[in-house]
């Protein structure tokens, strides 16, 4: 079970933190990843950590550079921390297992919205 918050109303500008809580054996046996989707348009794939020894942080082009995600390991949580958000950046959020094709369920997600 994945669990997130930290969504809210912001201007054009400012920051957010998404946090995501899973349960440890989730955190343990997967890979976990951050997601979004506004209104009208398909998921997006936007943060994870790539497989491999290196764990690279990868990101969808339209929030490179502005997001960071990270992980918490003595708590099982996930966050995104988002800087510079534009209006274009409103959407539901969402942590999930990575890749996107091993996912079975859609939680409520957090949401995010951003006011020029």
């Amino acid at each position: 079970q994945l669990v997130e918050s930290g969504g809210g109303l912001v201007q054009a500008g400012e920051s957010l933190t998404l946090s995501c809580t899973a349960s440890k054996w989730t955190f343990n046996t997967y890979n976990i990843a951050w997601y979004r989707q506004a209104p009208g348009k398909e998921r997006e794939l936007v943060a994870y950590f790539a497989p491999g020894p290196g764990r690279e942080r990868t990101y969808a082009p339209s929030v490179k550079g502005r997001f960071t995600i990270s992980e918490h390991n003595a708590n099982f949580t996930s966050q995104l921390q988002m800087t510079d958000l534009q209006p274009e950046d409103t959407a539901v959020y969402h942590c999930n297992i990575w890749p996107p094709e091993r996912v079975r369920h859609w939680g409520q997600g957090t949401q995010v919205a951003v006011s020029s």
